[in-house]
């Protein structure tokens, strides 16, 4: 890749206990050593020239770390996306009736603004977490308004993220959105990976508008790497093999490598809660797969509806 493609999405950082296949045991927690963990992954990513940051007020003491420590960085190349949308609720108790609660009411963007204000400088990114038809939340004059204000007054981009089978059709929605006389959105967060490909269909209209595409759950949440419990991806499984042995890299490598070489995002954002598997993913920047090689994981897409209700049944984990 010509540039740092790979930006740090920090909710594994910030939470113990996230909606993913668990690779490995769960330690016991303590919270003095689970900040340490987090500032150290920070710092490992900007040394490795990472400088696109995502949090949110829901992935427990993420936001508060990456604000601390951006600014004990004090570097302005340091570019941070927050969002407003859903609270933190489980307090680390994996056992948590609710691990978060997702409000899309004018109080609550007001609330949660307070305190993601603080990552300003280096904030450039304001984004809706989840923006859905069923919280009407592009509908909202209200809110609509109050997001172009904080646009015009700190020269912010606003963005959506989106989660669901419908992804397209609420993009094309939010693409529609004006605010002060322009488009209100500058860049939206989507899921796209070698599972569900669906964001492929509207990627050309996105970039023809200037607007910034960020790729989460580039993993599948975990199902990209080999699972006794998902025997429908055996063939998958076999591929992601091979090519992993092919080019001596993870197949978390592969999967980003999909991405980087089917949509060019602006970023493809690694969910890694270790240093370990950071550089794992990084070694995406060290290859390109081949033309033959990306048909062939084109060709293992599954249905946007298959995709989301297999994703409904993990756990937090």
């Amino acid at each position: 890749m010509e540039k740092q493609i790979i930006g740090l999405g920090t909710a594994a950082i910030g939470r113990p206990h996230y909606i993913n296949i668990r690779q490995e045991a769960v330690a016991a927690f303590d919270l003095a050593t689970f900040k340490s963990n987090g500032i150290a992954v920070l710092e490992m990513a900007y040394q490795q020239g990472i400088r696109y940051f995502d949090t949110a007020p829901n992935y427990g003491i993420a936001e508060e770390l990456v604000l601390n420590w951006a600014k004990a960085k004090a570097d302005k190349t340091i570019e941070i996306a927050t969002k407003w949308g859903y609270s933190y609720t489980a307090n680390f108790d994996i056992n948590a009736e609710v691990h978060e609660v997702k409000s899309h009411r004018l109080d609550n963007l007001n609330r949660q603004w307070k305190f993601s204000k603080g990552l300003l400088p280096n904030l450039s990114t304001y984004q809706i977490h989840s923006a859905t038809f069923e919280t009407k939340v592009l509908e909202n004059k209200a809110i609509l308004n109050r997001l172009a204000d904080l646009k015009a007054e700190h020269n912010l981009k606003i963005a959506i993220t989106t989660t669901g089978d419908n992804q397209v059709e609420v993009l094309k929605k939010a693409m529609e959105v004006m605010g002060n006389g322009s488009g209100l959105f500058d860049a939206f967060q989507v899921t796209y990976n070698i599972f569900d490909q669906s964001i492929a269909t509207i990627v050309a209209d996105l970039k023809a508008a200037n607007k910034r595409l960020i790729i989460k759950e580039a993993m599948a949440n975990g199902r990209v790497f080999p699972n006794v419990s998902f025997p429908n991806y055996e063939k998958i499984y076999t591929v992601l093999s091979q090519l992993a042995n092919k080019y001596n890299v993870g197949v978390d490598a592969i999967a980003i490598r999909f991405i980087a070489d089917t949509i060019q995002p602006f970023k493809v954002l690694s969910g890694a809660a270790i240093s370990e598997h950071l550089i794992g993913n990084l070694s995406a920047n060290d290859f390109e797969l081949t033309n033959k090689e990306i048909e062939l994981l084109k060709s293992f897409a599954v249905e946007p509806n298959v995709y989301w209700k297999e994703r409904k049944k993990l756990g937090w984990s």
